[in-house]
């Protein structure tokens, strides 16, 4: 296999909703309470029940050059189109060669944790259902096979959560954002039976659970004066802590078809993980009383959890111990981790020494396997290859820069001093005030 014969689909992208969202899907007697967008000082900001909610830079820097990275707001004019207009994402997907890709939520954050904190759980009840219509009737409704279908819940109400899945699964959806760790955002723990109804309707109709980074727990910050550049290392890895507090709950023995997605975790930490919990159970399950039968923790893993990579060269090299049927890939378009316009080039250098059989696993079959999710039966198969999703995009210009400032970025003559996470902490305590 050479690099444009590949197929692939991301399990983890991010999309900015667009600013008419709320106003076309709310229903009625609600719509002057829709979330909506505001401007102030040029750049753009969602108000919703009385808060204010700006997007990130760091969320939305495909095309821009490194040196205008930033954590400050942005604007729609401030990023790509292709960021919250699906037709213009389209054409970013296929000059990067991918065929089809699930997308998280941003103004609701990753498992629409936002809505969580609005008081009036009736009108909030209505803003997770109104984002959840236009993500699958707009979006990915609007390219057939280009997009995975991912709803968010009403995370205080388990049976709304349930009857949202029912409603979705019939519409062939079948997956979910949900905190890596609920306990993180207020919400009752993995381990009683509080989610049991939520985990039957995922169970009964094949919806992958899919958790990511800092959607529940997110990492520390080990010092206000450490270089941000070790928080931003550290925070894939991030989602060890959680995975080990999925792979003991009790869910797995009571709905045994369940699967769980570790998005944007990375893939490296993982063989560590699975050898530590095997040691552990063997060592300590005598007065710790974990029950795992005749198994291992790491037969679990390997059974439910989904792992996914960006750019994971180690953790290919040990594929074997990680389980290949389970592993995607991942693109984070928008994100600052992405490596578009150049991923298909990246991805196919880290998996040299792979066959062509596992090169497909890792790259669509495995997705399309777990998240019942077939995009031939819209587009004819030799046209969902890299080269020929590339030769559609002659017309993509990949370059932006609208010339926003990057964090903490000095002035001509002024010495060059390391981002810390101070720094971060300020600049977020401003946006916030």
């Amino acid at each position: 296999m050479n690099l444009n014969d590949m197929i692939l689909i991301s399990v983890d992208d991010h999309l900015i909703e667009p600013a008419d969202l709320f106003l076309k899907h709310m229903p009625k007697a609600m719509k002057s309470r829709a979330p909506r967008i505001e401007r102030s000082d040029d750049k753009d900001f969602w108000l919703f029940e009385g808060k204010a909610y700006p997007s990130i830079g760091l969320n939305a820097v495909a095309g821009r050059p490194p040196e205008e990275y930033g954590m400050e707001p942005t604007s729609y004019e401030g990023m790509r189109k292709g960021c919250w207009d699906v037709h213009s994402r389209i054409d970013d997907m296929n000059v990067n060669g991918l065929l089809a890709s699930i997308c998280f939520p941003t103004f609701g954050a990753f498992a629409g944790t936002t809505y969580l904190a609005v008081t009036d759980k009736t009108v909030a009840h209505a803003a997770v259902q109104a984002y959840n219509d236009w993500h699958v009737q707009d979006w990915c409704g609007a390219y057939p096979g280009r997009f995975i279908p991912m709803i968010i819940l009403p995370l205080w109400d388990v049976e709304g959560c349930a009857a949202e899945v029912r409603r979705f699964a019939a519409m062939g959806v079948h997956a979910i954002s949900f905190p890596d760790n609920p306990t993180a955002v207020g919400l009752p723990s993995i381990h009683g039976e509080h989610w049991d109804p939520l985990w039957k309707a995922c169970a009964d109709n094949n919806v992958v659970i899919c958790t990511h980074i800092g959607s529940g727990l997110a990492p520390p910050h080990a010092s206000n004066d450490t270089p941000i550049d070790a928080w931003i290392a550290s925070f894939p890895m991030s989602i060890a802590g959680s995975a080990a507090d999925w792979l003991y709950a009790p869910l797995w023995k009571k709905f045994p078809n369940l699967r769980l997605a570790l998005s944007e975790g990375g893939i490296g930490w993982v063989p560590y993980l699975l050898e530590r919990s095997d040691f552990t159970h063997t060592r300590h399950n005598a007065w710790t009383n974990a029950d795992f039968g005749a198994g291992m923790p790491s037969d679990v893993f390997k059974r439910h959890f989904i792992s996914c990579f960006i750019d994971d060269q180690f953790g290919v090299k040990n594929l074997s111990d990680i389980g290949e049927d389970m592993v995607m890939y991942e693109c984070d378009y928008p994100h600052s981790d992405s490596l578009w316009p150049k991923a298909p080039e990246s991805l196919f250098a880290g998996l040299s020494g792979l066959s062509d059989e596992q090169i497909n696993k890792i790259t669509h079959l495995n997705a399309m396997r777990e998240f019942s999710f077939d995009p031939f039966q819209h587009i004819d198969r030799k046209n969902c290859t890299v080269e020929s999703l590339r030769a559609q995009a002659g017309h993509v210009v990949t370059s932006f820069s609208p010339g926003k400032s990057g964090a903490a970025r000095p002035t001509d003559g002024q010495l060059k001093k390391p981002v810390t996470s101070g720094d971060i902490h300020r600049m977020l305590a401003a946006i916030q005030s």
